[in-house]
């Protein structure tokens, strides 16, 4: 059985390919599961079971308490595991986060790029990763105000842009900023610390000497290995 096998298993009794996958228990686990299975959504991906949220043990799944605070481990972890995780993190599938590893890095970038080249200068889109260039790393509330998209429902586009340039692997998420009580405590959702993958990995780590249409070969070969249950039309959805 292939390393990556080990996280999802089909369950040939039944007629629905029910899932039966092994459990997370530990930020630990999480990293070795995203290195050993490569590309892992944060939440619901549409494939049945293939997201880090259902691999979650149910002691690690999100609890709301009667007085209105609440507990999610995963939401934890996801900070620890892209400073030291050895992955990347990014709105990278269908336009929702998740996880790859450096391992796939270079193909998922070569084939997102190659479809996806850099935008026109003067556009919206080059203006956005010009001011983050400059900056570094910034929350999304900062480069929104820093690229003028401060009126009336400007928010909600911004985000798009942002989120068609993760989509092409020009913004990653270098970390999570948390608001802090008067006691200095952490609390709410955070915010992500955007940047370009070059600042955050260097640009050895882009380095890949197949084509895009072999690179996208090879991860669609990875992904029906990994997910035989799975359509081409799903597959599909997440590499593209």
């Amino acid at each position: 059985m292939s390393a990556f096998s080990d996280y999802f298993l089909i369950n040939q009794a039944t007629n629905e390919g029910q899932m039966a996958f092994r459990e997370i228990h530990s930020c630990p686990e999480l990293i070795d599961c995203i290195h050993r299975v490569g590309f892992l959504p944060l939440l619901e991906s549409g494939i049945r079971g293939y997201s880090a949220e259902a691999l979650m043990a149910e002691e690690c799944r999100f609890v709301q308490f009667p007085d209105g605070s609440w507990e999610w481990p995963l939401w934890q972890w996801k900070g620890s595991v892209v400073r030291e995780g050895g992955c990347v993190y990014g709105k990278f599938f269908a336009g929702k986060a998740g996880f790859i590893s450096l391992e796939w890095w270079p193909d998922f970038c070569n084939w997102r790029r190659s479809k996806n080249p850099l935008p026109a200068e003067g556009t919206i889109e080059d203006a956005i990763l010009t001011t983050l260039r400059e900056h570094g790393s910034m929350i999304t509330r900062e480069l929104r105000a820093a690229c003028d998209f401060t009126g009336k429902n400007m928010r909600s586009k911004f985000d798009g842009y942002v989120g068609r340039l993760q989509m092409a692997c020009r913004i990653v998420t270098e970390d999570f900023v948390y608001p802090t009580d008067k006691h200095g405590r952490e609390y709410g959702f955070g915010w992500s610390l955007l940047t370009t993958p070059e600042q955050l990995l260097g640009r050895d780590s882009f380095h890949c000497e197949r084509s895009p249409e072999e690179s996208y070969q090879r991860m669609e070969d990875h992904l029906k290995r990994l997910l035989p249950y799975a359509s081409d039309k799903q597959v599909s959805k997440i590499l593209k």
